[in-house]
């Protein structure tokens, strides 16, 4: 089954208003992110380019296994994101 999880910035302008702090849950959120692939979960994630969503897409056994991922999400869970599960199908990818 796919998910897909979108993850929006609690503040404003978060690209010229992250902190120190951000930075490093962010970068704790991108290896999140990677051992998600690793795993096999995680088909495809990236952020809008001005940083007012990110994206994530998944493929997990059951809703509730990428409910737990998601909010497990280090972004999510120290509340730099707010973030929302759809069920979501993949009609056409490319290479």
């Amino acid at each position: 089954m796919n998910f897909i999880y979108v993850i929006k910035p609690v503040k404003n302008n978060f690209l010229e208003t992250m902190t120190a702090e951000d930075e490093k849950i962010m970068s704790v959120h991108a290896d999140y992110l990677i051992s998600l692939l690793e795993k096999g979960k995680l088909v495809l994630a990236g952020p809008e380019l001005n940083a007012k969503f990110g994206i994530v897409i998944l493929e997990t056994e059951s809703e509730e296994e990428a409910y737990n991922i998601m909010i497990n999400d280090p972004a999510v869970l120290n509340n730099v994101m707010n973030a929302e599960l759809s069920p979501f199908r993949i009609s056409f990818a490319g290479k």
